[in-house]
């Protein structure tokens, strides 16, 4: 994976292109308060990777285990604690260095976003799974119920993974191919087009596209 921002869902609007008129609605995240934790190398820790922290916690809601990981590292605790492992070290920054904030992102670069969906509580399959329903007249007593969940005699058991009525919601998820429309360096925000998951100021995590080239340096 790599190096991505943590940051939280503001909000969604639009923006206007001034020469075509075209509009294009984006989802703007508040990236502000990105800092680096901790820089992991392969010859320390086995593995090459970097602690990025967003949003500063206060003292008295942090755990011993979190304060002394923070106090080592001479960090301060923050609410949202991540880790971006690369392939090379040449990648990690260095020890000390100030976190650039929405500027690791370009316009037009294409990104993935990574969030926690809104919870909807316990649903039926109709909303759950997307199930028609059953007859809506002529004496049917179903309706919205699923029907049949399982075989007769043979094998007389329900399947495991049976699409049931359940909780729904709550479940991480990533949006692929999302263009970053503006980024707003002075506010610490990126406007990304189209929706992304999760509610108003949820935690999201914006990382470089896997399946899309990122921008030419230089």
């Amino acid at each position: 994976m790599s190096i991505g921002l943590l940051g939280k869902k503001i909000g969604m609007t639009r923006v206007y292109d001034q020469e075509s008129g075209r509009m294009t609605p984006v989802t703007v995240v508040d990236v502000a308060g990105n800092e680096w934790v901790q820089v992991k190398s392969a010859d320390k820790d086995g593995y090459n990777a970097v602690q990025a922290g967003f949003t500063d916690k206060k003292a008295k809601r942090v755990t011993k285990a979190e304060g002394g990981h923070f106090s080592k590292h001479g960090a301060i605790p923050k609410q949202l604690v991540r880790e971006f492992r690369v392939e090379n070290a040449s990648d990690l920054p260095e020890a000390g260095a100030e976190h650039p904030g929405a500027t690791m992102f370009a316009d037009g670069q294409w990104v993935d976003v990574i969030g926690t969906t809104r919870g909807k509580g316990f649903q039926g399959v109709v909303k759950r799974h997307g199930f028609s329903g059953q007859n809506m007249s002529h004496g049917s007593m179903m309706h919205r119920r699923p029907g049949a969940i399982a075989a007769g005699s043979t094998p007389g058991l329900v399947w495991k993974n049976q699409k049931m009525p359940g909780h729904d919601g709550v479940v991480r998820r990533t949006v692929q191919n999302l263009k970053v429309v503006s980024v707003r360096a002075e506010d610490g925000a990126l406007l990304i087009s189209g929706a992304i998951p999760g509610p108003k100021n949820g935690f999201v995590i914006v990382r470089p596209a896997k399946k899309k080239p990122a921008p030419a340096k230089g």
